[in-house]
Parts: structure tokens; sequence; C-alpha cells
């Protein structure tokens, strides 16, 4: 299955095929010329992928260095950035040479900030090992990393030169990190995509319905990205569409902790909450929000969470990237496969944050 993110500046490719990793080498050869490409990944997908990944890049004749860092969110952050920076300086890249990001969300985002950053700008590539990097994160040109006041509050809009996802590495995750992806496909199918809300409908919700749809959960949630990416590259109109749920998601990830909640389900809270507090309100139809209740549980998403602070997750809000001056950008669906921008004043907005 190949998407073409078509945008008129840089235009890429979004391949998806099973078992692709081991042709990694030969895939990046038909996007650049060998060179040195170093690697950036976690030391947990790198004990898994990095060498198959490695030896296909200079079996293709590219001279290829790894560096990993430890696992999880909390490593989304300058810190890190800095180590990647010293390293590339002791290898000896230059602006003629690039980086490939090799694994979830925080691999994706800040190897993709340092491309971005690092002398300038190099150009990269996303081969993403997690459901949620492979829907969402990898697609779009988002970079960033986190701070102790928000999440992706430093970033970039730098687009790589090509995605290549490989469904099959996601029979390696754990339970838990598989499930959370799923918060993302079901936000796809709320926001844009009927057909797909339909399929997760009939899907029975565990691990493996979503392995063995995994490639088709992937190309229609890409294919909404896609689109949504070309109409609107740096997310000042309908882009801010993808965000349903992420306002209060971001909020709940910053306030207690980043990693504590995964992001997938951090998304799945935010849906549910703004979905309940805006029916409430008359903002979206009677009943919507039981409907994503369901299917947030059927997949063994959070609904709710009991270390809910208001107060804190206002404070983190306070720092969105959707705020405007008093007020911010709240992503409404009033109905299954379509979307509204609410603008909303910061003092209402904890009213959305009662637990």
């Amino acid at each position: 299955m190949k998407l073409t993110v078509n945008l008129p500046h840089h235009p890429y490719d979004i391949i998806i095929k099973k078992d692709s990793l081991a042709q990694a080498g030969q895939w990046l050869a038909g996007l650049w010329q060998p060179q040195k490409v170093v690697i950036i990944t976690d030391n947990h997908v790198a004990s898994l992928y990095a060498e198959k990944v490695k030896l296909s890049l200079e079996d293709a004749g590219f001279e290829t260095y790894v560096f990993d860092f430890l696992e999880g969110e909390a490593s989304k952050n300058l810190k890190v950035v800095n180590k990647v920076y010293e390293f590339l300086v002791k290898v000896g890249l230059t602006r003629s040479d690039g980086i490939l990001a090799l694994g979830g969300g925080v691999v994706g985002d800040l190897a993709g900030f340092v491309a971005s950053t690092y002398m300038r700008g190099l150009h990269f590539v996303q081969i993403p090992t997690s459901l949620t990097a492979q829907v969402d994160s990898s697609i779009g040109g988002k970079t960033g990393v986190n701070t102790p006041w928000a999440k992706n509050m430093v970033g970039t809009f730098a687009q790589p030169d090509g995605v290549l996802i490989d469904p099959q590495v996601l029979s390696t995750l754990g339970k838990r990190e598989l499930i959370e992806g799923m918060g993302e496909v079901v936000k796809y199918g709320l926001i844009d995509d009927v057909l797909l809300w339909k399929e997760l409908e009939e899907m029975d919700g565990s691990p493996e319905s979503i392995l063995d749809r995994a490639e088709e959960l992937i190309y229609r949630s890409c294919e909404v990205k896609r689109k949504l990416v070309v109409e609107d590259e740096l997310d000042n109109g309908v882009r801010l569409y993808l965000n349903f749920g992420h306002t209060i998601g971001h909020a709940i990830e910053a306030s207690v902790g980043y990693g504590q909640v995964m992001h997938g389900e951090a998304v799945a809270l935010g849906m549910v909450q703004v979905s309940r507090i805006a029916e409430k309100k008359g903002l979206v139809r009677s009943g919507l929000t039981d409907q994503i209740v369901r299917m947030c549980q059927k997949f063994q998403l959070p609904v709710s969470y009991d270390s809910w602070d208001s107060q804190a997750l206002y404070q983190a809000l306070v720092h969105d990237k959707k705020a405007r001056g008093n007020s911010i950008k709240l992503v409404l669906v009033p109905e299954i496969g379509s979307v509204k921008i609410h603008q909303l004043p910061l003092t209402e907005m904890k009213e959305y944050l009662e637990r």
C-alpha cells in the first residue's frame, strides 16, 4: 500500500508493507545517494531492530551509525537532544548526510527535531514501530520535545523524505503499548472516516483483532491525516481537527508526569471528557459520549482517571499551542465523521476539566 503526501514543496510517500523492515536499505537507496546515516532510536527498539536496519542500510551502501537513548516520554527533552548533537558531531555528520528515526512517537518527534535543527536542517526519514507512530506522529512533519510546562512546547515543522511502515513489528509490542495506539485510530474514525468507525464497531477489541486488521487500520488512519496535512500543513486551519481529545490529553500527560499515562490513553480520556461537557452544553449530539465511551472500553482504553487535578490541568492548558491570548481552540465532534472548532475563553475551560 502507498499513500502520497503531495505537498507542493516537499511531496513524499508513505509505504505500508509487511516485513518491509528488512528492505529498509533498498527503500532508502531509492530516496538518497550513498552517505552517512545516523539511526536514532531508543534502547528497547534498538535491541529488537537496530542491527537489522543497520545491516540493510550498509548493504545498500550507506555508512551507518546508531544512537539510542532511554525509552519513554520522559526522554523527549532538550538534554537528550544535546546528547544527540554531540554524537552527530563525533561521527562527523554533515549537511549532505541524513537521519533515520526508528521507533515510536517519542523517537520520531525527537529525531525529527534534531534533524531539522542540526546545522539548520538535515534530511530525514521515519520508520515508525508503534501503532501510535504508524497512524499519526510519523506523518505530517511535526517535530518537538517536551518541557516541564507543556508537551511538545518546543518544536518545528519539518517533513520527512519518506515513511516506511511495517505492520509486522506491532507483534512485538506489549499489550498496553499496542492498545494505546487505538486511541488515535478511534479519533480518526470520529473526526472523518465513518467507514473506519464501522470497521471498529465490527471488531471484538482484542489485541489479536488489532493485529489481524493492522494494515487496513493504518492505511485508513494515514489517509485521513494525509488529507488534512496537505490541506493545512502548518496547523492553522483544518489540521487542528487532528487535535480532537489532545487539548485535555496533552494536559493530562504534562500534569501527571510524562510516561505515567500513555499518549493514546490520554487522547481517549480527552475525547471522552470534552465530549461529555460539550454534550451537556448542547454543542454535540445527545448520546455521542456514550458511543465514544463504549468504543474506548471495547479496546480497553481508559475513560476515567482517578488523579484528575483540574488546577494542574488548567495550568498545563495555558501553555497549550492551541491557546490564543485568553482563549483556546477546542476541537469538538458534533456527530461521527464530522468536526468543528469551538473558540472557548480559558476561564470557561475550567468547566471542561471538572472531575
